[in-house]
């Protein structure tokens, strides 16, 4: 046999070679099995202690580590005592004699092999594990090796993997927060001394004081209402805090820092889980701040001052995040507001060596990010605490908050700055809303900082001040929420001057509108400038200088526009009458420029500056989209005007208007954005304003001329939905403040039922299918004509769901030939899914709106023909094909029984048992293995419909079965009362069937559906749930549980299964569990007996919780240790 010499040159060999460029991969794969061969000898981890402590091949040496890593994480229990101290030994006294010597990803495994150690028999059998950790932290020799231990140590013991009981997992965190006094001391005087040791070498300039320096002054001066004008109050207020300050940044040596990130990192650690409000302490908090200034230096960016910075904010954020309160509480939220005043101040000083002139713009993005992260969490959780209190100077800090929002350097981060205004206002909202102050008492306190911050706002967003920034943002591509770069920055710029509008309309207001008068003017006094050259108009400003100034003018316009709109809000409802002048005014103004917006068509000019003729386009469009803010506005004053009995020339010129505006815009030639903000404000004027005059308009009757002569035909597919709809509501809408019988229903029937023919002519002309039946070029020719007809029908239909009786009659009326037609040729195209899928979409929007109005027998008709066309073979056809529009056609098939299902009252209970037989016959059989969750999810709908909504098809109600169950005090029916009992049992065990399936979706929303079952009918109470069924959910439950398979769901699983368990604790624990355990492969009896044992009797949902979380760990824990023992071991 080779010594151990000779096999440590082979293994060294053998890695160069494996590592070796030109080694094949099948000699790569020889060497890994010799390797593996040779780990998975017993006694094999002896050799390589021998082969680390004579080697210098760092491949040699992390094979070693691997081998014993494995033994101790897979085979530590079968070791003998003297072994494991052998082996503990020899890697505590390599890791200490070569810590400094080998890499660090080597020292890293070193430490990870002895933390491990230490996970499996500290105290008990490694007593000095910790104490030797905190010597080597408290020796300069060693402290970085101790630092590493701890945070190992930390981050193994509290998050541990699966290989320890709960039981262990619950000591290893008692027995560290037993010494966190001692390890929150030694990390203090870690960052203290460092601080210390380099304070006298620091050269940095102290900032000065914030009243002193004429930047600061002009922070906390941005407010007038700042109470610290002319004396040093703050600076007074301070100075007995701490006699630390954040004034002197010490430069730091390479050791010093790199022993400080580590410190700061176990602390990151330690805050995300102890305890903080019992252990934390004034002097730790004032060096994490310390520590986080080193971040706000750009001259320290190229040392580790940002990483060390970026940690340390990771502290202050732990702490913020878990709400700390401290015993001296009061002193530690002050000292708290001074140092976060004192880096405000450092973040947002000038500074002259940047090109823009902010201190930001220098400091890297991430400590940024942390900062901005802190001051969000220190408003959110502890304004409240300090906003009404005189020793905390608030409007000072606002003023420092808002320097530092707009000398954000990125648009991000400006984002984030404006969150953070908008968590301070919605407090004042609540204050208000709440009576906790009066309004006037905050608006005094705050009115001068909130007008400010508007102002700025609209500063920002106007391309006359910052024309350079706002044209690098995109205006073109897209994102995941549908917007620009462009209208995202304008969105949440415009939201945060909305949130200042819900405390100050007035002031708000008084801020925006002169603004939007003035781009107004501008965009009005165009027209003089047109000129016509021949068939073409021309626009006489050509001077390149007036061109930019028109091009920000109109984009500012635009923009103004749309900041009006979003103040519509404060205008309508209870302030209605209070502001009546302005909305009149406003919505005058809005009118008078859609008209002539319409009128000139200046998107039509030819201009020098291209760039022109997009925002010529975009100021119209959003003109329109402007009054559409406004349509409540002019719906609340027509019926102001009918209650009073006013003459309404006014409302009748503000919509004669409007539609003069809107009519030349529904035109294939106008530019797409203008033509979609028409087809918005039409609809808005025949939904929400609804005038009774509207039909009798010119311009509403030209557009009926135009659908009868098929003009709309040429618009996007979206734009002619609109209008179509549109036209329907001005004839199917009640009138508002209109007696029933001066309605004029008998005429507004003709005109729709007239408007829908007009409209289906071709369709309808299809009714004779016996063309179409055998003629496949036929049958496609007809497509386009039948899917655009679906298509508008269902949109009117669907449009008309949640309206008064009458107008659904109307409709059904109008509609009742092409539904006709529809139903012949469903038959033809059963085939095509692209036209099946918007026929089941039109019958679809069919029942959701006109269910009632279609009547029974019309119905059976219906469903009968559904359910004989879709047969087993049809369907399999249309699901497993993979073809998402076979797909839509059957899950729009469910929709339509779920509605059925759904139904109140008798009239469509006699269904129940073929739509069960199609689900559970048919249906089910198909998708039960399948992986993906098409059809799934609406298939189970419509079983939770049939439950939900039909339990006395299972489970008769009565006076006799209801006293029948008092007398046995049964919480559920009798045996035998079920009926359909066969239907009912495939129902629940295709849902007990869904929850072996990996989707989690169909998971979540089916455990959602037995819990409401529970809620509403007791179903787990149910005699043949409990005595058929309730074991072999809880079974499956706990498996889930167990592979932890769904762990996103583990609160709802635990939930259930106490449910589930508190129909019968006492089957629960007496044969259920039992039962289980009797049933669980990978444990042994004696083990089985330790966990029944361990899984204590409670009757509460957290103690269950807690109950069930241990039993399932535990369980986890046996199979992986018994899973892991060499052959012939002995299980303990």
């Amino acid at each position: 046999m080779a010594s151990d010499d000779e096999s440590l040159r082979a293994l060294e060999a053998l890695m160069h070679e494996f590592f070796c460029g030109g080694t094949s991969n099948e000699r790569k794969r020889q060497i890994e099995d010799l390797l593996n061969n040779f780990s998975q000898q017993r006694g094999s981890w002896k050799h390589c202690l021998f082969f680390l402590a004579n080697t210098a091949n760092e491949y040699v040496m992390m094979f070693c580590l691997t081998v014993l890593e494995n033994l101790i994480n897979r085979q530590w229990i079968g070791l003998a005592g003297p072994e494991k101290t052998d082996l503990r030994s020899v890697l505590s006294k390599f890791l200490l004699a070569n810590h400094e010597k080998v890499p660090g990803f080597i020292r890293n495994k070193l430490v990870k092999l002895v933390v491990d150690i230490g996970r499996l028999d500290w105290p008990h059998f490694y007593p000095d594990f910790f104490s030797g950790i905190i010597q080597l932290v408290q020796q300069p020799q060693t402290v970085v090796l101790g630092l590493v231990l701890m945070k190992t140590t930390f981050e193994e013991m509290i998050s541990p993997r699966e290989d320890l009981s709960v039981s262990r997992k619950e000591e290893l965190r008692k027995l560290l927060l037993e010494r966190m006094p001692i390890i929150l001391g030694n990390l203090t005087v870690i960052l203290d001394a460092a601080l210390e040791k380099h304070r006298h070498v620091s050269t940095a300039t102290p900032p000065p004081s914030p009243t002193r320096d004429g930047d600061s002054r002009d922070s906390v001066s941005l407010f007038s209402t700042s109470p610290l004008h002319s004396d040093d109050a703050l600076s007074k207020m301070f100075t007995s805090l701490h006699k630390d300050s954040l004034e002197s940044l010490p430069l730091l040596d390479s050791d010093s820092q790199t022993t400080c990130l580590m410190a700061l990192e176990c602390l990151a650690h330690l805050f995300s889980w102890i305890p903080l409000s019992a252990m934390i302490t004034s002097n730790l908090l004032s060096s994490i701040f310390h520590f986080a200034s080193f971040g706000s230096e750009p001259t320290l960016k190229s040392s580790k001052g940002t990483e060390l910075g970026v940690i340390a904010m990771t502290c202050i954020n732990e702490i913020i995040a878990k709400n700390c309160v401290p015993a001296d509480f009061e002193e530690f939220l002050l000292q708290m507001f001074h140092q976060t005043f004192q880096l405000l101040q450092r973040l947002t000083r000038e500074n002259a060596n940047s090109a823009s002139g902010s201190m930001l713009a220098e400091l890297d993005t991430s400590y940024i990010e942390k900062f901005t992260d802190f001051l969000q969490l220190f408003v959110s959780i502890h304004l409240r605490r300090f906003e009404d209190s005189t020793r905390f100077p608030v409007i000072d800090f606002l003023a420092l908050l808002f320097k530092y929002t707009f000398k954000q350097p990125s648009n991000e981060g400006f984002y984030n700055c404006l969150e953070i205004w908008t968590v301070f206002l919605d407090y004042l909202n609540v204050l208000v809303k709440n009576r906790s102050v009066e309004t006037h008492t905050v608006l005094d306190r705050y009115k001068e900082a909130l007008a400010t911050l508007v102002t700025q706002m609209l500063r920002k967003l106007q391309f006359r001040y910052n024309q350079s920034q706002l044209e690098e943002l995109d205006d073109e591509t897209l994102d995941d929420d549908a917007e620009t770069e462009w209208q995202q920055f304008l969105r949440r710029c415009l939201e945060t001057i909305a949130k200042v509008a819900e405390l100050a309309p007035d002031d708000t207001f008084a801020l925006v509108f002169p603004l939007f008068q003035e781009n107004l003017a501008t965009y009005l006094g165009i027209e003089p400038y047109v000129r016509a050259d021949g068939e073409q108009r021309l626009l006489a400003i050509k001077a390149e200088n007036d061109c930019r100034r028109l091009h920000c003018a109109l984009r500012d316009f635009s923009s103004f526009l749309q900041a009006l709109g979003r103040l519509a809000e404060h205008f309508i409802g209870e302030t209605f009458l209070q502001r009546i002048n302005e909305g009149l005014s406003i919505i005058e103004r809005l009118c008078h420029t859609a008209l002539y917006g319409s009128k000139l068509k200046l998107y039509e000019i030819t201009t020098l500056a291209t760039v022109l003729q997009p925002d010529f386009t975009e100021a119209h469009a959003q003109t329109l989209a402007a009054v559409k803010a406004y349509s409540h506005w002019i719906a609340q004053y027509y019926s102001e005007m009918q209650r009073q009995g006013k003459d309404t020339t006014k409302i009748a010129h503000l919509v004669t208007s409007t539609m003069e505006a809107v009519t030349p815009m529904l035109n294939a030639q106008i530019p797409d954005k203008v033509m979609q903000s028409a087809a918005h404000l039409l609809l808005s004027v025949a939904t929400t304003i609804r005038p009774s005059f509207l039909l009798a308009l010119e311009t509403t009757q030209k557009l009926f001329t135009n659908v009868s002569e098929g003009r709309l035909l040429t618009l996007p597919l979206q734009i002619q939905l609109l209008v179509y709809r549109s036209l329907s509501d001005v004839l199917l809408l009640t009138w508002p403040n209109v007696p029933d019988a001066e309605q004029k229903w008998h005429m507004r029937a003709e005109h729709h039922q007239n408007f829908i023919k007009t409209m289906t002519t071709q369709y309808r002309q299809l009714r004779d299918v016996t063309a179409l039946e055998h003629d496949r070029a036929l049958q496609e020719k007809a497509k386009p004509c039948i899917r655009h007809s679906l298509r508008v029908l269902a949109d009117i239909m669907l449009n008309v769901s949640g309206e008064v009786t009458k107008t659904k009659q109307l409709c059904y009326q109008s509609m009742y030939d092409s539904v006709q037609v529809t139903l012949c040729l469903f038959p033809i195209y059963i085939h095509h899914p692209d036209v099946s899928e918007d026929m089941l979409t039109f019958f679809l929007a069919l029942f959701q709106s006109l269910r009632v109005q279609m009547g029974v027998p019309f119905t059976e008709r219906l469903v009968e023909t559904f359910i004989a066309l879709f047969t087993k073979e049809r369907l399999a056809e249309s699901i497993q094909h993979e073809n998402q529009a076979g797909i839509r056609v059957v899950e729009r098939f469910l929709k339509i029984l779920q509605l059925i299902v759904e139904e109140p009252g008798s009239a469509f209970k006699g269904f129940l048992t073929s739509i069960i037989s199609l689900c559970m016959d048919q249906i089910y059989p198909i998708i039960a293995e399948r992986q993906s969750p098409d059809v799934k999810m609406v298939m189970y709908e419509v079983l939770y419909a049939v439950l939900q909504n039909n339990w006395r098809f299972f489970f008769k109600s009565n006076i006799l079965s209801e006293m029948f169950s008092k007398a046995e005090g049964a919480g559920g029916n009798r045996e035998g009362e079920i009926e359909h009992q066969e239907q009912f049992v495939s129902i629940m065990q295709a849902f007990g069937q869904s929850f072996l399936q990996p989707d989690i979706s169909v998971f979540k929303q089916n455990l959602e559906y037995l819990e409401k079952l529970n809620v509403k009918s007791k179903l787990y109470h149910k005699t043949i749930f409990r005595q058929m069924m309730l074991s072999q959910f809880l079974n499956v439950l706990l498996q889930v549980l167990l592979h932890r398979s769904h762990d996103l769901l583990q609160e709802e699983i635990i939930g259930t299964v106490y449910n589930m368990a508190s129909v019968d604790f006492d089957g629960f624990y007496q044969t259920f569990l039992p039962q289980f355990l009797s049933s669980c492969e990978g444990v042994d009896d004696n083990q089985k007996t330790i966990l029944a044992r361990n899984f204590t009797v409670v009757h509460d949902l957290p103690s269950l919780t807690i109950s069930l979380q241990r039993f399932v760990g535990d369980l986890r824990y046996y199979r992986l240790c018994n899973s892991s023992l060499p052959e012939g071991s002995v299980k303990l």
